[in-house]
């Protein structure tokens, strides 16, 4: 591609997986990505409250696009927005009210978050559930004129959440904007392998309602190092996602019209390192690759 992936998306990363709190200050690690111009985006979950003004103040200076994430929240605290007991779906949604203003406060101009496990039997309830949060979710977040996103996972391998897979995503997220008009899908191409899907599938299915993506890599072979949802370098042993792979993400999301000058999306890496790795080395790693799929991809 001649022209700069920087016309078309604003390319970032996620903070938690880029560098995990046991590998780098969090602070540290904010003032890192600010300082890396190959990022004009940054993703960010709960700011330790020692951090905050520094962070906050860093991130003005930065002129980045800032995202907020409440997924690592709920995965932490073991929140469910589906949840069919009342009182802790309620929980979980109030986790996510009071993420909004720390979004809010950080300069993010909206949040995100994803739904939780599910039962066969009960999924038709769970559905109810999740309706009922994210339209609370997206009404308080209208008020502030922020956008709200939920995030689609897998739903039986790993994570298991209750959204995918795509046409399931879409079947809910156009029942949330027959009512809501801030809502949006974000879609992660390390995980269109756990819910067996391509991307020219997930992208054609969830189109009106994408408004974010990340890009990683999993490994779907059983037994294998790194099973799951866990986001190793691109080029791990085993994984899903490499060069090709992205090149073909990226042919896609050119062909369906996302490559939009005017508003550009958001494109960023959820990367992690896995064990003893260096977090500086795999985030190079994921920069190589974007830049060898971008240069592969035609004009």
């Amino acid at each position: 591609m001649k022209e700069s992936i920087y016309k078309y998306f604003q390319v970032g990363t996620l903070q938690w997986m880029s560098y995990p709190a046991d590998k780098r200050d969090f602070a540290e690690s904010i003032r890192e990505m600010a300082c890396d111009d190959f990022f004009n985006a940054i993703e960010l979950s709960h700011t330790p409250k020692g951090d905050l003004e520094q962070v906050r103040h860093m991130l003005q200076q930065s002129h980045m696009k800032i995202c907020f994430a409440t997924q690592p929240m709920l995965l932490k605290d073991k929140l469910n927005p589906n949840d069919l007991n009342e009182t802790a779906r309620q929980q979980a949604e109030n986790l996510i009210l009071q993420a909004i203003d720390e979004a809010e406060y950080l300069g993010a101009a909206g949040i995100s978050f994803m739904s939780g496990k599910w039962e066969p039997q009960t999924k038709g309830q769970a559905y109810a559930q999740l309706l009922k949060t994210t339209k609370a979710v997206c009404n308080y977040a209208a008020s502030k004129n922020m956008l709200v996103e939920l995030e689609v996972f897998d739903y039986d391998m790993d994570k298991a959440c209750l959204i995918g897979p795509a046409p399931l995503a879409a079947h809910f997220a156009a029942d949330v904007c027959m009512e809501c008009h801030n809502f949006g899908l974000l879609v992660d191409l390390s995980h269109f392998p756990t819910t067996y899907e391509t991307s020219q599938f997930v992208i054609r299915t969830l189109r009106p309602y994408i408004t974010h993506f990340h890009i990683g890599n999993a490994v779907v072979k059983k037994g294998c190092t790194a099973y799951g949802d866990l986001h190793p370098r691109f080029g791990f042993p085993d994984s899903a996602n490499d060069v090709a792979e992205l090149l073909d993400f990226f042919r896609v999301l050119k062909q369906e019209g996302f490559f939009n000058a005017e508003k550009p999306y958001v494109l960023s890496t959820e990367v992690k390192p896995w064990a003893d790795e260096d977090c500086d080395i795999i985030l190079a790693n994921s920069k190589r690759v974007i830049k060898r799929a971008w240069a592969l991809l035609e004009d």
